[in-house]
């Protein structure tokens, strides 16, 4: 009787965990923004100190990036998004290994930040047209 009384009466669904608004591909952008000023910045500096702290902060940068993207990979993008836009997977895996130790964490390559933020562009431009649908 009792497991009758807390049994829901009305199934809901969302194409998210949470009411929209609590997703945005701008979190992984902020990062890799971050990310690439901080590969100028070590370039541009001779300063053992401060390379030692760049490449950290870069790398804690680098798996923040990896953890939003992840997120928007799969908490927000439902099966429906993925049969229309079938290059989504392509791109999250693209971006989370240019985050990776592979791309920006491993490396102080300017250019392995500027790739990660144009796969971030992408889907960006893909979270924002399925915003709209």
């Amino acid at each position: 009787m009792l497991v009758n009384l807390l049994r829901p009466k009305t199934t809901v669904s969302a194409h998210c965990d949470l009411p929209c608004g609590v997703y945005d591909p701008a979190q992984a952008r902020i990062e890799a923004e971050s990310v690439k000023a901080i590969c100028e910045k070590y370039a541009a500096n001779e300063d053992p100190v401060f390379r030692a702290r760049a490449i950290s902060i870069k790398e804690q940068r680098s798996q923040l990036v990896k953890e939003h993207l992840w997120v928007l990979w799969t908490d927000y993008f439902k099966p429906p998004h993925f049969e229309k836009y079938p290059q989504l997977h392509q791109l999250f895996n693209e971006a989370t290994k240019l985050a990776g130790a592979g791309g920006t964490k491993g490396s102080m390559d300017v250019k392995a930040a500027e790739d990660l933020l144009s796969r971030i562009a992408e889907i960006d431009k893909i979270f924002w047209e399925t915003k709209q649908a």
